[in-house]
Parts: C-alpha cells; sequence; structure tokens
C-alpha cells in the first residue's frame, strides 16, 4: 500500500511586499544621496496633492489587502490541519498496513487450516467408503448365512419326521400300504439353493420392493380362482394375491425359496414348471404369472411352456410373463447378463408373437422399469440462430436414437387371455 503525497505549504513570499506597498501615500525612503536639493520637498508636495485623488483606491487596496491576509491566515491555519491531518494518516497507514499484514498471515494460516481440513475430510470420506463396502459385505454374508442356516434346520426337520425307508427287495408290511407314486416332477438339486435366494435379496431387491412392483398386476387377476404363479420365488406375488382374497399357489426349481414361501402359509412346491403343468387338468387354471422367469428357459422349453400354458388356462383366464428387455442394451448388458442361472434372453415381439401363435389373444406388451434420465446420454443445447444449430440438431437426433437402443425400459411384460 502507497503512502499519501504531502500537502505543500502556502507560497507567503509575496505577502510581505504586498502589505507595504498598498498605501499609496507611504514615504518610501529616497535612494542615498536623493535628499539633499529640491526632489525632497517636491516629492512630498506631490504626495499632498495626489492624496486626496487617490485616497478611494488605497482604501480598496486596503480592504484587498486585508482580505489576502485573512486568505492567507487561513490557508497558514489549514496547512498545519494538513500536516496534523497527514500524520494521523499516516499513522493509520502504519496501524493499516499492519493490520493487513497481521491479516494476509491469518489468512494464510486459514488457507493451510482449509487444506488440511480438506485432506482430513478426504480421508474420512475414504474411510467411511471403505466401511460402508465392509458393511455391505458383512450384511451380505450374514444374510447369506442366515438364509443357509433357515434351509439347514428344514433339512434337518424333514430328515426327523420322514418315515424309515423299506430296504431294497423287502416286501411292505402288512400295516404299511404303499403310497401312490409322486408327480413326475423333475426337482433340481437343493446344494446351492440358499446362494441364489442370497443373490435375488442383493440384486433384485427386497421382498417389499418386488411386492410394489408386482401390485399393478393384481387388477388383471380379479375375481379369478386356481392361479398358478410360476418362479413364485419367496412369495410376493402369492402373498399379493392372498391379501386380495385371490387363491392362488406356486412352484418354484428352488427348495430354499418354496420353503420361504410355505413359512408364510403360502401354498408352494418344488419342481419343473412344464412339467408340473402338463400333470394339470386342461382348463384348470384361472390365471398363470411368470415374472422373470422365462430367461431360464431353453428356447425350445419355452415354446411348449406357451403352448402348454394355453391348454391348461381356463377359457378368458389371463396369462402374464414378465422379463428382461433385451432390446434395452443397459438393462442386458446390467442385469441380464450379472444373473449366472439365464439361458436365454427372449425380446418383446418374439414372446408377443409365440403366445399368439399358440391362440392367446388381446396380447399387449407393458413395457416397464424406465432408465433414470440421469443415466441417459444428454441433449446439447444452442440458440437456433448460431451456425452450429444445424449440427446440434443433427447430433442431439443420433443422441435420441442412441437413447431408444441403450436406455429404453429395463423389463416388459407380455400380458394376454386364452379365449
Amino acid at each position: 500500500m502507497s503512502r499519501p503525497l504531502p500537502i505543500p505549504p502556502p507560497d507567503r513570499h509575496r505577502i510581505e511586499d504586498l502589505n507595504r506597498a498598498y498605501d499609496l501615500a507611504h514615504d518610501a525612503p529616497l535612494p542615498p544621496g536623493a535628499r539633499r536639493g529640491l526632489l525632497a520637498p517636491v516629492r512630498r508636495l506631490l504626495l499632498r496633492i495626489l492624496a486626496a485623488p487617490l485616497r478611494r483606491q488605497q482604501a480598496f487596496n486596503a480592504i484587498v489587502v486585508d482580505h489576502l491576509n485573512r486568505m492567507d491566515k487561513r490557508l497558514q491555519q489549514a496547512h498545519e490541519m494538513d500536516d496534523e491531518a497527514l500524520l494521523w494518516a499516516e499513522s493509520e497507514f502504519d496501524t493499516l498496513s499492519r493490520r493487513l499484514l497481521d491479516v494476509e498471515m491469518t489468512a494464510d494460516g486459514v488457507a493451510r487450516y482449509r487444506e488440511a481440513l480438506l485432506a482430513r475430510e478426504q480421508r474420512a470420506t475414504e474411510a467411511v467408503d471403505r466401511l460402508s463396502a465392509a458393511h455391505e459385505e458383512l450384511r451380505n454374508a450374514v444374510s447369506l448365512l442366515q438364509i443357509a442356516t433357515q434351509s439347514l434346520a428344514r433339512d434337518l426337520v424333514r430328515t426327523r419326521s420322514a418315515p424309515p425307508a423299506t430296504q431294497a427287495g423287502a416286501a411292505p408290511s402288512d400295516t404299511q400300504t404303499a403310497a401312490p407314486p409322486p408327480l413326475a416332477l423333475s426337482v433340481p438339486s437343493r446344494d446351492g439353493g440358499y446362494k441364489y435366494v442370497g443373490f435375488e435379496e442383493h440384486f433384485r431387491g427386497s421382498q417389499e420392493d418386488i411386492r410394489q412392483r408386482q401390485l399393478d398386476y393384481v387388477s388383471l387377476f380379479a375375481g379369478a380362482s386356481d392361479v398358478l404363479d410360476v418362479g413364485c420365488g419367496r412369495g410376493e406375488f402369492l402373498s399379493l394375491l392372498r391379501d386380495h382374497g385371490i387363491t392362488a399357489r406356486g412352484i418354484d426349481v428352488n427348495q430354499t425359496m418354496v420353503d420361504v414361501c410355505t413359512d408364510k402359509g403360502l401354498t408352494a412346491i418344488a419342481g419343473d414348471a412344464l412339467a408340473y403343468l402338463r400333470a394339470q387338468p386342461d382348463q384348470s387354471l384361472g390365471g398363470l404369472i411368470a415374472v422373470q422367469v422365462v430367461e431360464h428357459f431353453e428356447p425350445a422349453y419355452i415354446n411348449a411352456f406357451v403352448e402348454v400354458a394355453f391348454t391348461k388356462l381356463r377359457p378368458g383366464a389371463p396369462i402374464v410373463l414378465e422379463t428382461i428387455n433385451p432390446a434395452c442394451w443397459y438393462a442386458f448388458f446390467s442385469s441380464y447378463i450379472r444373473d449366472y442361472t439365464h439361458k436365454q434372453p427372449v425380446h418383446p415381439e418374439t414372446l408377443s408373437f409365440l403366445m399368439g401363435a399358440a391362440g392367446f389373444q388381446k396380447v399387449e406388451l407393458r413395457y416397464l422399469s424406465p432408465v433414470a434420465d440421469t443415466e441417459k446420454l444428454q441433449r446439447l443445447t444452442t440458440p437456433p440462430d448460431t451456425p452450429l444449430f444445424e449440427v446440434v440438431d443433427a447430433v442431439n437426433v443420433n443422441i435420441d436414437r442412441i437413447n431408444t437402443l441403450l436406455f429404453s425400459f429395463q423389463d416388459y411384460a407380455a400380458v394376454g387371455r386364452r379365449p
């Protein structure tokens, strides 16, 4: 910060000359040697003669000189005050300079402290992220352990309650009647079944989330009975139907899933869906739903499943087949290939065609779970009067096309009815 410039003092070197020269009748001393002779009396005579005419001029001069003297005095006082103000300003300047230096030093200290806080915050955030990841991993492990423990407990109960097996080649006792052969169901191995339950919990969502997603399907089965839920999973839709007074049962290849359903008081069995359908009487079902199931089937199995379902449903009964939408690349790469049990992606138009070819009518496709706008490619903006408007408009057209391919709807449901 620069110091203020000093104020120069008033110029007084002509003030004294002015005070002496204003009196026109003043008898100024003669030069040396000029007092003798007639010059002095003549000079005095001329002054007395001119004094009267010049009196008004002398009065005017006196007023002007007096005014100038007063102004000179005020200028001297002002200069003295300016000197005092300058001293005060210099003192304040020095004080302000010291304070500014202190502020700069304090600002540097605050900046260093802020940098230290930001570094500490970054370390704390990283620690929280690591802790959150560890917590999520622990939660998944505990959840999987709980499911495995429940599955083992159910196996133990079944083992204790099962009747002793008849020895090979031995005839049954008189009091023991041969049990009727069970339905020819293809029940898969139970090894690792609890792991898939944990997989669904982690990636697909909680049971309450699934209930909310499937709630819109309930109205399609209003007034129906004997509804079959293929791939019933943890029984979310079975419980919704029960809450709305609609009788239903479920089937799933995963015994652990079935155990979860039976623990809720729902009717469910473990078995192969197509084999179970073929074992049912024709037109015995009041409705069929399979949510996120057909992508687990082989192509020939899908075709046979749809055709057999048509023969087992009553006239007017609805069928709902929901699956991942492979036409949405985001869903295909983020959902479909993540599940190691998936066998065949089914295009919406393909499933709609298969259902129509099997005889179902009024087949409609309902697209679900739209990709969030934040995940899509963002359109460009520019005023219409700019030179780049046509280029930006062409780019936006292609962005919309890409979004249609990549980021549309993640799921869809093919809904039809048997005529």
